[in-house]
């Protein structure tokens, strides 16, 4: 693995650790929210969609990292 390669996953990996902290924190005040008695759902319908645009984001840096073998 060249230095660039090298740096190209070190920087994924990053990046995948930060989005993995964003949707886990997305996560806790979505549940947060749910449990409040004054609940926005707009907010909340909001924030899951994020949350669901982070997933996709995570899956797509996993990909990147560890390429399925089959592919």
């Amino acid at each position: 693995m060249n230095d660039d390669s090298f740096d190209d996953v070190t920087s994924l990996q990053f990046r995948l650790r930060e989005l993995r902290d964003e949707h886990r924190d997305l996560d806790a005040a979505i549940a947060r929210l749910i449990a409040a008695p004054t609940d926005d759902q707009l907010l909340i319908r909001r924030m899951k969609k994020r949350k669901l645009a982070l997933k996709d984001r995570i899956s797509v840096i996993e990909r990147l990292i560890e390429p399925d073998d089959l592919a």
